[in-house]
């Protein structure tokens, strides 16, 4: 006769399996499907996102809960069991405050409104998503209100990216890192700029894939549990810890756009082939949090992956890519190059110091959608205002402004802050692994990967929602969220490209 756990796990296997099925096709429909699709699919995913959420949100599921949490009162709280019954009936408490009509409004929606983004960015069309996401500001309220808060409807929908986090304490912590953050950037803007040409020019797209995937398989990221292609805008989805995909773009005037974007989500993709796969179909198989995972990602693009050892590695191979772009440069012109500070319109391809200020504007600017303070068709002007006040520069289209990133038309209010979160997450955790991991920057630039791998998955990647974000942070640094550490490493990183 099966036991109380293995009741609860056979029952939430099928609600992950339509939560996969449907997270295929919202992969799909970000890379292959063709525009005539678009409204099936907005009706097939809303029928699998409502089923998924109305069998987890059954009685059967808070039955079986109770029967497990009395299997496991005595068990150690990072046990499996134990972990499992604590964040289902996390999430349980949270899902079931939210109507099923509700959830299958909103995928359907949100599938109409990635439709409306894709061309409104194509077409420099504001006035094609703003419709849609009228209705999606309407529908997360409605979803705020359904779940509860304690001070703003916006608290609601950030906990369900980084849980136990409120919206005061993120702009508490945005506003203590900015302190900091303005100075630094007014400093580098007065000192000589450094020369990025070599970055502009010709960098053939087959020859960028070839390099960029060979980087992916040497870090870790495992093609025989995954693959990369391309999406309007890069990102990572998981179906399961043996089945991991990213996308990317490509600019072959550009070589960052591609790269850079290519080990950020060979980041989250790690992350997620890590977890024990004890965990697979349950809620556990995922990140601790947004933050965590942005962590991973940002420790990966930036650590890594703009760190001269790491270069010191890939430079030769990459001039024997790209000879006729890179045949007169040497390895500090293009660890200079890549590591240049300037503010730029688009996101995903700013640098590492103006990039929270990015983040920044876009948590001010969803925090007043949600609030009411902000109106959707005010925030191209909001926009390009706020890009004048944090960057001093102005986007030129809509594209390239409030149109860029696809998060919107996701109906994900309260990702955004999770990318800042996460970078000063992995400042904290680089200082660890260094404190762990002996010559760890040699070992980088003997091409050596396998030592920060392991012991990502060993603290981290393994345990996947079994502990929170402060736990982890608590348990590998001994400290909570500060920007301090992600200081330190920008002022002397920068400090020295900048003579500062």
């Amino acid at each position: 006769m099966p036991d109380a756990l293995d009741e609860l796990r056979d029952h939430l296997a099928p609600i992950n399996d339509l939560e996969s099925a449907a997270a295929v096709l919202a992969w799909d429909q970000e890379t292959f499907m063709p525009d005539g699709g678009a409204e099936a699919r907005a009706h097939q995913l809303s029928t699998l996102q409502s089923m998924a959420h109305e069998r987890f949100v059954a009685d059967e599921t808070g039955e079986l809960l109770d029967r497990a949490d009395e299997a496991t009162a005595d068990d150690d709280p990072l046990d499996d069991g134990a972990s499992l019954v604590r964040v289902t009936r996390r999430d349980y408490e949270r899902a079931r405050r939210v109507p099923s009509a509700l959830v299958a409004e909103l995928s359907k929606a949100t599938s109409q409104a990635k439709q409306a983004w894709k061309k409104g960015r194509e077409e420099d069309d504001f006035s094609t998503f703003a419709p849609h996401l009228e209705r999606l500001v309407e529908l997360s309220v409605e979803k705020a209100e359904a779940i509860g808060y304690d001070d703003e409807p916006y608290d609601a929908l950030l906990e369900e990216f980084e849980p136990g986090l409120s919206t005061a304490e993120v702009a508490d912590t945005f506003e203590t890192l900015r302190e900091d953050l303005v100075p630094l950037v007014d400093a580098i803007a007065d000192s000589p700029q450094l020369d990025n040409d070599v970055l502009h020019r010709s960098y053939p797209q087959p020859k960028q894939k070839a390099f960029g995937e060979q980087v992916l398989d040497d870090i870790g990221y495992d093609f025989d549990r995954g693959r990369q292609d391309v999406s309007a805008h890069p990102f990572t989805t998981s179906f399961s810890p043996d089945d991991v995909r990213i996308t990317t773009r490509y600019d072959e005037d550009f070589f960052p756009s591609a790269f850079f974007s290519m080990i950020h989500e060979g980041g989250h993709a790690l992350y997620e082939q890590g977890i024990d796969p004890a965990l697979a179909r349950t809620p556990l198989a995922d990140g601790a949090s947004l933050g965590v995972h942005e962590s991973q990602s940002r420790l990966w693009e930036n650590h890594v992956g703009r760190s001269r050892p790491f270069w010191q590695h890939y430079f030769p191979q990459l001039k024997e890519t790209f000879p006729e772009a890179l045949g007169d440069a040497d390895l500090d012109t293009f660890y200079r190059a890549i590591n240049r500070v300037e503010p730029s319109l688009i996101r995903v391809e700013a640098d590492e110091v103006t990039y929270n200020l990015h983040v920044m504007l876009r948590f001010e600017l969803e925090r007043g959608l949600i609030s009411g303070t902000v109106d959707v068709n005010d925030l191209p002007d909001r926009w390009n205002a706020a890009m004048d006040d944090y960057l001093g520069i102005t986007p030129d289209t809509d594209a390239n402004g409030v149109l860029q990133d696809v998060h919107w038309s996701m109906a994900s209010f309260g990702y955004f802050p999770t990318y800042t979160l996460g970078t000063l997450m992995a400042a904290q955790l680089m200082e660890a692994v260094e404190r762990d991991l002996t010559h760890l920057q040699q070992r980088l630039a003997d091409g050596e990967m396998g030592p920060l791998l392991d012991w990502l998955r060993t603290h981290v990647h393994q345990h996947g929602r079994k502990v929170t974000a402060p736990e982890l942070l608590d348990r590998m640094t001994g400290d909570e969220l500060s920007a301090e550490a992600w200081l330190r490493y920008a002022r002397e990183k920068f400090g020295a490209l900048y003579d500062l």
